[in-house]
């Protein structure tokens, strides 16, 4: 690890970037996690550095340590997998770290003040709980937990203890959606009326193996001990971006989910279609498949006077530069696309154009996630949300709301797989809605 006492140039710039470093307190009623965040080193943690021990040392655990490369005020000084090939490559990463093969052997070691948890999503729950009851501060990847009854135990011990805790929503701390929700929420597009989102991709999502006695612990995300497939690995990410852009919970779930095209012993969909209903009629309608690829990967929160393709960082006016009905009807002429022209029948409407013009969210380059990597993507906030982590471990700030918008996302998404699994449409249930939630 790099020796600095510099604080992380990459958070600052990204709070400058917000406006946050210059009285930008605007955003913060829409991403109010930000408040959290310090802008330089506060003179109690000065030349100190954030020790964080990583649990999970496969592919996403291992792009967290190239992260951290990049965090001046955290150093990497543990870490623990029980499959030793993982964890010799991590190792090999950062070797002056301390190795582990039991994580609850790591939790004993005073000199750790947070960890990350990149493991399988069955172990989220029991390792969180663990590392709170330890005193350490947590960040830990998304969804929160495998089970609704494990998300309302973590969410719970969360408001009785004074740790910080984090999940990998990397969306809320990705600029361009915080500049679009934010346009969203001050109605500049007209009132939401409904949010479409797509996850796509063209493969089987299968690991290499080297025994078949490893096939349920590398491929974990198809079988049911370990994951809730689609919805908490994909999903969960869309689905919170949408309760974001109107600040309200849906009541009401319904959808199908198959196993449409890799027959080969998983026991998760590869095919989902889930649709929510807010009390107050929008919607909305979720669909992903990794048998195709050609759509990518989309969150779009559709509004009265516009459209805001949050993962391209742009906005769409339904009225953008329209021409008149006569004037798209000479130019069809002159360009020869009628071989003759209409007498009779419906006006040229404006609607009928082919072509809505793309307008940025923010100014500058803004990267792009295509949805196919199975790891990371680039420049999507999981740098930015892992160093306010960090940053966390020293002062004890708690990032405001990040835990209730995690449990949120989780709950909905677990909530999705049981009305395809039972083929009916699923109430909120009363034992799991928690104050944050408005219906």
């Amino acid at each position: 690890m790099k020796e600095t006492q510099e604080p992380d140039l990459g958070l600052r710039r990204f709070l400058k970037g917000l406006g946050l470093l210059t009285g930008g307190a605007a955003l913060l009623s829409t991403a109010p996690w930000l408040s959290s965040c310090t802008p330089g080193e506060p003179a109690s943690t000065k030349g100190r550095k954030a020790r964080i021990a990583l649990i999970g040392c496969g592919s996403r655990g291992q792009y967290h340590l190239v992260m951290m490369r990049s965090i001046a005020h955290a150093e990497v000084v543990a870490l623990c997998d029980d499959y030793k090939v993982n964890l010799d490559a991590a190792h090999a990463m950062v070797p002056s770290a301390r190795t582990y093969t039991d994580y609850r052997k790591l939790l004993e070691d005073k000199e750790i003040d947070g960890v990350i948890i990149a493991t399988p999503l069955g172990l989220h729950a029991r390792m969180t709980l663990d590392a709170m009851a330890a005193g350490k501060h947590v960040f830990c990847e998304k969804a929160m937990a495998l089970t609704l009854d494990e998300c309302k135990s973590v969410y719970e011990a969360y408001r009785s203890s004074d740790r910080v805790l984090y999940y990998c929503m990397q969306r809320m701390f990705d600029e361009k959606y915080i500049k679009g929700i934010q346009m969203i929420r001050e109605g500049s597009l007209g009132e939401v009326v409904g949010m479409r989102c797509h996850w796509f991709r063209n493969a089987d999502w299968r690991r290499e193996v080297p025994s078949p006695e490893l096939e349920r612990r590398i491929n974990w995300r198809l079988y049911k001990e370990y994951s809730a497939g689609l919805m908490t690995e994909l999903a969960c990410h869309q689905i919170e971006v949408c309760n974001w852009a109107i600040d309200k919970m849906p009541s009401q779930i319904c959808g199908m989910g198959d196993i449409v095209y890799w027959k080969d012993g998983r026991e998760v969909y590869d095919s989902v279609n889930v649709t929510y209903r807010y009390s107050d009629g929008r919607k909305i309608c979720y669909e992903s498949l990794i048998s195709n690829k050609y759509n990518g990967m989309e969150d779009q929160i559709l509004c009265k006077d516009g459209t805001v393709d949050l993962t391209k960082g742009v906005f769409y006016l339904e009225n953008d530069n329209l021409n008149s009905g006569m004037k798209q009807l000479l130019q069809q002429i002159k360009t020869r696309t009628f071989a003759s022209i209409p007498a009779a029948g419906p006006s040229w409407r404006p609607e009928l154009q082919s072509r809505f013009t793309p307008h940025p969210v923010i100014s500058g380059k803004v990267s792009v996630n295509a949805g196919q990597s199975m790891v990371a993507a680039d420049n999507d906030g999981s740098d930015i949300i892992l160093s306010a982590f960090c940053d966390a471990c020293l002062s004890g700030r708690r990032a405001e709301n990040v835990v209730e918008e995690a449990y949120c996302a989780t709950t909905l998404c677990l909530l999705g797989n049981m009305a395809m699994e039972e083929g009916r449409t699923i109430e909120f249930p009363e034992q799991y809605k928690i104050p944050y939630m408005k219906f």
